[in-house]
């Protein structure tokens, strides 16, 4: 449905704490039919996810300044000093600064505050701003790139955060002061002019670029968009037409998942089929040829291929995310949403420790050893690249592993253009919205999701408002095959796997929507015709027993990090499972469910078990500190002694640091 242009210049505004931050709508000639971003502070965090907010607050993202000095201390070139002044320092102000604000956490706001304040005050008389003179003290020299392309895209994220937390017109200002610059400078020195990284990061630039036309409607931003999107990487070509994905080592694992919504920010100004289509070709080439059942893919740094012991990196993970949270905003297509949930509720609880303070630089969907040892990687640092640790692997994770959990928080809901609210991805949350014809409503979304199936609705309006005409769009992953839709205990709709409803219609506070999203389990297959059991959008994986060591670093503290962690197995990890068709997979499997607590993610707190009967694997043994490489399925050993059967114990993915979560299939 076509928006008319008085609606198109609307800006809803949304009274937040006393506060106006505002909604945008897209302006023509952008797509119109978008999800609409609230603003930061709309929604709160319930239960579990607030929890996780509340452990980086205690962690490594509130205390980063302290923890790493010598890059976030006062000499970092964002604040003015003679310190870094590359990406480390902006990009953990982009998880810092959503986090504060959406706790409404004043320490955390305060920490913020000089950072935002510099970057505002920077501006020269030309437009540019940010860092003039870059100085590297931990590398001791000096590098002619201060004035590159890429970090400012890091800045340009977190002041447009900014701006949806405060409302904030400087921010207005220096966006059009800096864009009409670049606008200026990018024909002279192009994206790729100091470092490749921009070249194939500008996507994030792109998007502030639109955001801002949104708001000012002023006509060089379309200029400057399509000056961008032409000295971009053509990810739109290199998905439809190049063999990019099929290939070990052809593109920077980071840069793939930043650039992948190349295509779908452009699609915004152009509509034209192929820009979709390219991102859903990238998306299903990465996970044949790359994925794993985490939802990640082997980029250990560049690709390298879907053996379950490739690396991850842990900006891949919170990048990707914001890939595909973006992805979803513009389209409203649910596989992005389920990709999303994939990631959130596997792989990044996984990469970090309970406390929040340490980090792995890549982890590994089947992972039965952490230690310091050099791997089968792209890369290795060291040794330390799957350490927990504060700095091991390297510090670009340390810096960016912040900003995966309050961008989540920030995307479980959107306002709509037809002046209602959408919820398509799900945990315990609250928001609160105008809809309608301005009324203002709060909903509280009460649920156990991603471990349980049922997902509350309270609709509570102020003043007792009835009768409040709005839509509510829901989502229904993929993965379930009918959704149940109650309204105040009746049965209102039922819908298949795949589809968003919308439940337009006069509501009245005390209303109860409840949605029922049925979980089954079932199986993926992947490399080597392994599998993974799954169970909504949860993966399971071997329990394994774990003994950690933490490690005094008396070899290279100055770049790893004065202490790593490292985690053995204490019991057997080489099982295959028994071959079953589909419809008798999840016949093998018992459940037991556990009281959920406020941090599910780990062993002893894994709120799902399930019991079924595996068979060692003897001749699947270690290989350089690793699971060697796996055995193909089905596994028939003709003439070999038939293992016995035992009982084997799967718990969540991200309820683990050793694990299998892709198995070998045994025959019969």
């Amino acid at each position: 449905m076509k928006l008319n242009i008085a609606a198109l210049l609307t800006v809803l505004t949304f009274s937040l704490y006393g506060q106006s931050p505002k909604v945008i709508t897209p302006r023509a000639p952008l797509k119109q039919d978008i999800y609409l971003e609230l603003p930061i502070g709309a929604i709160k965090p319930k239960g579990w996810l607030r929890e996780m907010l509340i452990r980086q607050k205690n962690g490594a993202t509130g205390k980063l300044d302290e923890l790493y000095p010598l890059v976030m201390g006062k000499r970092n070139g964002w604040l003015g000093g003679d310190g870094d002044q590359w990406e480390r320092g902006p990009y953990w102000i982009d998880g810092l600064l959503p986090l504060a604000y959406i706790l409404k956490d004043k320490q955390l706001i305060a920490k913020v505050k000089p950072w935002v304040e510099w970057a505002i005050n920077s501006q020269q008389p030309d437009g540019y701003f940010g860092p003039s003179k870059d100085y590297a003290p931990e590398h001791g020299v000096q590098r002619d790139n201060s004035r590159d392309w890429w970090p400012k895209m890091v800045m340009l994220k977190i002041l447009k955060q900014y701006y949806m937390a405060t409302g904030d017109q400087r921010v207005i200002t220096l966006f059009t002061n800096y864009f009409k610059y670049q606008l200026k400078e990018l024909p002279l020195k192009p994206l790729d002019h100091w470092t490749f990284w921009a070249r194939f990061r500008a996507a994030d630039n792109l998007m502030v670029v639109y955001w801002l036309y949104n708001i000012t409607g002023e006509h060089f931003l379309l200029d400057l968009a399509n000056l961008l999107h032409r000295q971009t990487f053509d990810f739109t070509n290199a998905f439809l037409h190049s063999d990019l994905l099929s290939s070990t080592g052809s593109i920077h694992g980071v840069n793939l998942a930043q650039g992948i919504k190349s295509p779908i920010i452009y699609y915004q100004q152009h509509q034209e089929q192929k820009y979709v289509d390219a991102l859903n070709k990238g998306l299903a080439d990465l996970k044949k040829f790359n994925g794993t059942a985490n939802g990640l893919y082997g980029g250990d740094e560049a690709l390298h291929g879907n053996s379950p012991t490739q690396g991850a990196e842990l900006c891949s993970a919170v990048e990707f995310m914001f890939s595909l949270e973006s992805a979803l905003q513009i389209t409203g297509d649910v596989d992005y949403a389920d990709h999303l949930e994939r990631i959130a509720f596997n792989a990044l609880p996984s990469q970090t420790t309970d406390d929040y303070m340490n980090h792995q630089y890549f982890q590994q969907a089947n992972q039965v050893m952490i230690t310091r040892h050099n791997r089968n990687f792209d890369v290795n640092h060291s040794g330390t690249d799957i350490c927990y640790g504060l700095l091991t692997g390297y510090p670009c994770c340390t810096s960016n592993m912040h900003q995966g959990w309050p961008k989540f928080t920030q995307n479980l809901w959107y306002g709509t253009p037809d002046k209602g609210l959408a919820a398509l991805v799900y945990t315990a949350s609250e928001v609160t919205a105008t809809v309608g014809d301005n009324k203002k409503v709060t909903i509280k979304e009460i649920t156990n999701y991603p471990f349980q199936e049922e997902i509350k609705f309270v609709i509570e309006f102020d003043k007792n408002e009835k009768n409040v005409l709005f839509p509510l769009h829901l989502r229904v992953p993929k993965w379930c095959k009918l959704a149940t839709v109650k309204v105040n205990g009746e049965i209102y709709y039922q819908a298949n796997g795949g589809e968003i409803i919308k439940l337009n219609r006069k509501w009245q506070s005390g209303d109860i929507v409840e949605l029922t999203l049925p979980m089954h389990i079932l199986k993926n297959t992947w490399h080597e015709n392994s599998v993974s059991v799954e169970r909504g959008p949860i993966v399971y994986a071997l329990k394994i027993g774990e003994a950690e060591k933490w490690i005094q670093n008396q070899k290279d503290p100055e770049h790893y990090g004065k202490s790593y962690l490292e985690v053995t197995p204490t019991t057997a990890w080489n099982f295959g499972l028994n071959a079953a068709p589909d419809k008798e997979f999840s016949n093998q499997f018992t459940i037991t469910t556990q009281s959920i607590s406020n941090y599910p993610w780990s062993q002893k707190n894994a709120p799902i078990i399930l019991k079924t009967k595996g068979k060692s694997i003897p001749e699947w043994k270690l290989y350089n500190e690793m699971a060697g490489p796996l055995p193909y399925s089905v596994i028939y050993n003709e003439g070999v002694p038939k293992q016995k059967e035992e009982e084997i114990t799967l718990i969540p993915y991200g309820c683990t640091k050793l694990r299998i979560s892709q198995f070998p299939v045994i025959g019969r």
